[in-house]
C-alpha cells in the first residue's frame, strides 16, 4: 500500500508540539498520508473540476463549464467583490474563494487583505494549495480522498471553500469551519472527504474549509532579524484567523450566522483548533472547537524555533544586514536550505507555531485551559487504534508482530515502562486481543488518548463551557480489517462522506451507521454545543471524576474512562 503525506508528524522528546513524539520518526515529516486535500468528485463518479483561483483560472471541459456557468448559477457577493458558484444536489459550492491577498508579497508577515475587484469571480474550482512537500499520486487508504487533478502548490495560496443550503434567506445556520490535517507542514482543505454537500445538507448548516501557509512560510521564526519579521512564527496561524475574520465579516451573504461558528479539525487540524483556543486575535471568532485525534497541548518555544531559523538563515549565506533578501529569494532556494539544515541537524525547521508572547501568548494547553476560550465549548477524542496508520503505514513489519517481537518493539517507543507490565496488563483485560493489535492499542493510549484526556482533564476543570468526550471504537473492513481503528477514520463520517472516503471506510451499512451516529453528533454540537442526539443514550459532560466517553461503534455507548486501566501503565499507575 501507498501513504501519501497528509498527515507528517514529527518526532523527538524535545519538542513539545509533538504529542505522538515517541511513536514516529523525522522521516514521516513529509511522507505520510497527504491524499486528503487534493479532488472533488461526486458520489456517482461524475467529476466536479478543480483548480481555479478567484483572479486566474484554467480551461475546464466544456459540458463542466457550462454546467456551473448556467443561469442558475448562484452569485454571493463578498467585501472584496462577487463569486459566482455552482449548485450540487441543492447545495450552493463555492471554491477558491479568496480571503487573503498573494502571500508571495507578504512573506513571513501577517496576512493582507485581497484586493477588491471588479466583475464577479468565478468560484468554481478548488485554490491553491500552499507550498509544500510534493505528495505525490496518494493511494491506498487515501485513494478516494483525492480530487483530479490536484491544485498547484504556490505561495498564493489564501482560498477558502463555501457550501451553503442557500444563500441571503435570513436563516442565520450555524457554520462549520474545518482546518485540515498534515501537522503544521503539509495538506489542504481539497479533499473529496471534506466535501460539504452532504453535511450541509443533512444538518442546514454552512460548511467552510480553508487553506492556509504551512511549514517554513508558515512558522520560520526570524523574529530576532527585525521588526518586519515579528509575526513569522506565527504567520500560518494569523492565516487562520484571517479566514475566520472573513467568515465573520461575510457569511451572512452565505445564509450564515457569524455569531454560531465551530472550528473543528483532525490530527494537525485538531492541533490547529487547540492553538486558536489559546490565540488573543481568535477570541470572538469561533463559539464552539472539535479537537479529533490531536491535541496541542504545548508548541514551540521561541528560542528553539528561533535557533533553527537561525541556521537556515546561515545556510541560506544571509546575516542581519543581509537578511532582506529572504523575502524575494526564490521559494525553492528557502525549502533547499531548510530541508538541509534539517538532514544535517536532525532538528524539525517550523515544524509548528511559536509560543511568541504576541499572536500566540501561551502554550495552549500546558498550564491548564487557556482562559481566552472559558466560554467555548469543546468535543475532543481519537480512535481507537490511531498508530496503526501513522506507524503501521511507515514500517508494515508492525503487522507481522509476535508475542516473541512485540517486547521489543514496544520497549522501542516505550522506553519508560517495563513492557511486559504493558503486555501483561493489555492481555489481562482483553485476554482475545492478538500482539498487532495490543501494540497499536497500547502505542495509542500512550499518546493520544492520554494526551486527549489531559486536555479534556484541564478543559473540564475550567469555570465556564463544557467539554465532552468520545472514542471511535469502529473497525474498518478495509485490507481485511488489518487497520482496525486507524487515524483519519472518523473525518468521512464526521462529514457523512461514506462513498467518498470508501478506500478509507469501506461501503457497508454499518460504515453509514457510523457516520449517521458521528455526523449528527457534530451537527447537534455545532447547532447548540451539545453533541446529544436523538440516536445515542445520554452524553454526559466529561469531568475529571468520571471521565464520561461517548463510544462510537455500530452500538454506542457510554463509558467512564474507557482504557483506564490499561493506558495508567504508561503515566506510572499500577494498570
Amino acid at each position: 500500500m501507498r501513504i501519501s503525506s497528509e498527515y507528517p508528524y514529527l518526532k523527538s522528546t524535545d519538542n513539545p508540539s509533538s504529542f505522538f513524539t515517541p511513536l514516529l520518526s523525522a522521516a514521516l515529516l513529509c511522507t505520510l498520508l497527504a491524499g486528503c486535500g487534493q479532488s472533488t468528485q461526486t458520489e456517482t463518479g461524475e467529476q466536479v473540476s478543480s483548480q481555479v483561483s478567484a483572479d486566474a483560472q484554467q480551461p475546464v471541459a466544456k459540458n463542466q463549464t457550462d454546467q456551473k456557468m448556467s443561469a442558475q448559477a448562484p452569485v454571493a457577493q463578498t467585501q472584496y467583490g462577487k463569486v459566482r458558484g455552482f449548485v450540487e444536489d441543492g447545495v450552493s459550492v463555492f471554491k477558491g474563494v479568496r480571503y487573503g491577498a498573494d502571500t508571495a508579497n507578504t512573506r513571513f508577515q501577517a496576512p493582507q487583505a485581497p484586493e477588491s475587484w471588479q466583475g464577479i469571480q468565478d468560484a468554481l474550482e478548488y485554490g491553491n494549495s500552499t507550498r509544500q512537500v510534493p505528495t505525490g499520486s496518494g493511494g491506498g487508504l487515501f485513494a478516494s480522498w483525492k480530487p483530479t487533478p490536484v491544485p498547484e502548490l504556490s505561495e498564493d495560496s489564501l482560498f477558502l471553500n463555501v457550501w451553503t443550503p442557500a444563500l441571503r434567506d435570513g436563516k442565520n445556520r450555524p457554520v462549520m469551519v474545518w482546518f485540515h490535517g498534515g501537522g503544521f507542514t503539509s495538506g489542504s482543505g481539497s479533499s473529496l472527504a471534506y466535501d460539504g454537500v452532504r453535511l450541509a445538507n443533512r444538518g442546514d448548516v454552512v460548511v467552510v474549509t480553508v487553506n492556509h501557509r504551512l511549514n517554513y512560510f508558515g512558522y520560520l521564526n526570524l523574529a530576532e532579524y527585525g521588526e518586519q519579521f515579528a509575526d513569522s512564527g506565527a504567520a500560518g496561524m494569523l492565516d487562520l484567523v484571517a479566514s475566520l475574520e472573513w467568515v465573520r465579516d461575510n457569511i451572512t451573504e452565505f445564509g450564515g450566522d457569524p455569531d454560531n461558528v465551530l472550528i473543528f479539525g483532525e490530527s494537525g487540524g485538531g492541533m490547529k483548533v487547540s492553538t486558536l483556543l489559546a490565540m488573543d486575535k481568535a477570541q470572538g471568532l469561533f463559539h464552539k472547537a472539535v479537537v479529533q485525534s490531536g491535541p496541542a497541548l504545548t508548541l514551540s518555544t521561541a528560542d528553539e524555533s528561533a535557533k533553527a531559523a537561525r541556521l537556515v538563515v546561515e545556510a541560506l549565506g544571509l546575516n542581519q544586514e543581509s537578511i532582506n533578501e529572504i523575502l524575494t529569494m526564490p521559494a525553492e532556494r528557502i525549502e533547499e536550505a531548510a530541508r538541509s539544515v534539517a538532514a544535517a541537524t536532525k532538528m524539525r525547521i517550523a515544524s509548528s507555531p511559536t509560543v511568541d508572547g504576541a499572536n500566540i501568548p501561551r502554550h495552549p494547553f500546558a498550564e491548564g485551559a487557556p482562559p481566552q476560550s472559558a466560554n467555548v465549548p469543546v468535543l475532543i477524542g481519537t480512535t481507537r487504534t490511531e498508530t496503526s496508520l501513522l506507524s503501521g503505514s511507515r514500517n508494515p513489519a508492525l503487522f507481522d508482530l509476535t508475542w516473541e517481537t512485540l517486547p521489543a518493539a514496544l520497549a522501542s517507543v516505550a522506553p519508560e515502562v517495563e513492557p511486559q507490565k504493558v503486555i501483561d496488563t493489555y492481555r489481562k483485560l482483553h485476554p482475545d486481543m492478538g500482539a498487532v493489535e495490543l501494540y497499536f492499542t497500547a502505542t495509542t493510549d500512550r499518546g493520544f488518548l492520554n494526551r486527549s484526556i489531559e486536555l479534556a482533564d484541564k478543559k473540564g476543570a475550567q469555570p465556564g463551557a463544557p467539554v465532552y468526550f468520545y472514542l471511535l471504537n469502529w473497525d474498518t473492513p478495509v485490507d481485511n480489517g488489518k487497520w482496525f481503528s486507524p487515524h483519519a477514520l472518523e473525518i468521512g463520517m464526521v462529514f457523512d462522506n461514506v462513498a467518498k472516503s470508501a478506500s478509507m471506510s469501506g461501503l457497508s451499512d454499518d460504515a453509514q451507521r457510523i457516520a449517521d451516529l458521528m455526523s449528527e453528533s457534530w451537527l447537534a454540537f455545532a447547532k447548540t454545543g451539545n453533541p446529544q442526539h436523538q440516536g445515542l443514550p445520554a452524553w454526559p459532560e466529561f469531568k475529571a471524576e468520571t471521565r464520561a466517553t461517548m463510544v462510537f461503534d455500530v452500538e454506542p455507548k457510554v463509558v467512564n474512562d474507557p482504557h483506564g486501566q490499561q493506558r495508567k501503565v504508561f503515566l506510572g499507575g499500577e494498570g
